[in-house]
């Protein structure tokens, strides 16, 4: 593997779970407990997800040119990048309470300590890693059409998912920075659009 596609497979990791990032810092400001366990399985989360994407998005580039391949996977990762960049203006409008548990979660996944004993339990962090693995199914498609290492993209996603939420909960904890969440997003979106950007050339 080249350095060049290493590097890419690592800013896929990354931009994928700045998001946790930002989950992580608005837990540690409300002092809301991450054990690793929970931690741990959001992350295997991430990565399955990511391993999922990235053959299915390895199974198209059988029949489609490879030409086509690239474009589709830096079209879809841009898409991707717009939405993140979109989430914190969605995230400010008031949503009906009707709106179901899981939907709720995937629009602000700093929601999903459903109990509120300010502790992130197991069944919980199921739902919560399934809402932060969004990113990374576009970064395992992304991967995949584009031929790049699936195995090491889900890899580095697993890895980003589980530092970057313990990091981002110390972080909060020390100096209360509630306001890194939406800077975390914006990084993220960024990220991802360069990333596609990048892919057209």
């Amino acid at each position: 593997m080249h350095v060049s596609p290493l590097l890419e497979i690592i800013w896929i990791g990354l931009a994928s779970n700045l998001d946790n990032g930002g989950v992580g810092v608005a837990y540690g400001v409300r002092r809301v407990r991450i054990p690793w366990l929970p931690n741990l399985v959001i992350a295997i989360i991430s990565f399955a997800g990511t391993l999922i994407a990235g053959l299915f998005g390895n199974v198209i580039t059988h029949w489609v040119p490879s030409f086509i391949d690239n474009l589709v996977g830096a079209i879809v990762i841009i898409c991707v990048g717009v939405g993140v960049l979109l989430q914190p203006f969605f995230a400010r409008k008031p949503h009906p309470q009707s709106r179901s548990k899981i939907v709720r979660i995937i629009r602000s996944p700093e929601e999903a300590d459903f109990n509120k004993n300010n502790h992130i339990s197991f069944t919980e962090s199921i739902i919560l890693g399934i809402a932060l693995s969004m990113n990374a199914l576009a970064g395992g498609f992304d991967a995949g059409i584009t031929k790049l290492s699936i195995l090491y993209t889900s890899f580095f996603v697993g890895i980003f998912s589980f530092l970057l939420l313990w990091v981002g909960t110390l972080i909060g904890k020390k100096f209360a920075a509630n306001r890194l969440g939406d800077h975390a997003t914006i990084v993220a979106g960024v990220l991802l659009i360069l990333i596609g950007i990048e892919q057209f050339f």
